[in-house]
């Protein structure tokens, strides 16, 4: 049986969060053997980037063996729906959950609450063998 663990980072709405959380998600992802799984982190820059209140990051492992990715925002409107990355090529807006759907075996957002905010949960699911 797989190794389960689980990390929540609250943070602001600030654009220096998205370094930090990168780099969290970075380190996290490396000390437990799994830094290939670091490009899926474009969940939380978009958090941050399209959100006016707080906002949370959340990885975890589960028992399973799959890593899980999670990003939580005080807008409660559905993320845009992910663009092909044909479509978007390198550039910097746009490709987050693109490159999210591209990597992911499975991703989906939902309403959710914390904060006393509205808002919602999007997560993607990674497998991590």
């Amino acid at each position: 049986m797989p190794e389960t663990w689980d990390y929540t980072l609250y943070i602001l709405n600030d654009p220096r969060v998205v370094t930090i959380c990168r780099r969290t998600l970075r380190l996290v992802l490396t000390l437990h053997g799994l830094i290939r799984l670091v490009d899926t982190a474009e969940l939380v820059s978009n958090a941050v980037r399209h959100t006016k209140g707080p906002a949370a990051l959340r990885v975890r492992r589960t028992a399973e063996g799959a890593v899980w990715i999670g990003a939580w925002d005080t807008d409660p409107a559905p993320p845009e729906p992910p663009q092909p990355l044909e479509r978007v090529g390198e550039l910097e807006e746009g490709r987050g959950l693109g490159l999210v759907r591209a990597c992911a075996d499975f991703w989906g957002w939902q309403p959710s609450a914390r904060f006393g905010n509205r808002g919602k949960y999007v997560w993607c699911e990674l497998s991590a063998a």
